[in-house]
């Protein structure tokens, strides 16, 4: 008996990932977006890298932003 439960739940879960994958893909056909949205706007990501590049400190520019040290390092690599 757990073993055929066993087996309908690995059945079930292959389902579930091959649905999950197709709206992954058809979301990307759309142009949507996946994952999460930006802390900075554009405008603020050129900027910050301006400011980095003429010298400002990580610490400076992620107090200023309110954002952490590791999202200005992402953007500035």
């Amino acid at each position: 008996m757990v073993a055929v439960l066993g087996g309908l739940a690995g059945v079930e879960r292959d389902l579930i990932r091959t649905r999950t994958a197709e709206g992954r893909a058809r979301a990307k056909a759309r142009g949507q977006h996946m994952g999460r949205p930006p802390k900075l706007t554009p405008q603020q990501q050129k900027k910050a890298r301006r400011r980095r590049a003429e010298g400002a400190t990580l610490k400076e520019l992620a107090k200023s932003y309110n954002v952490g040290r590791a999202t200005i390092s992402r953007l500035t690599v």
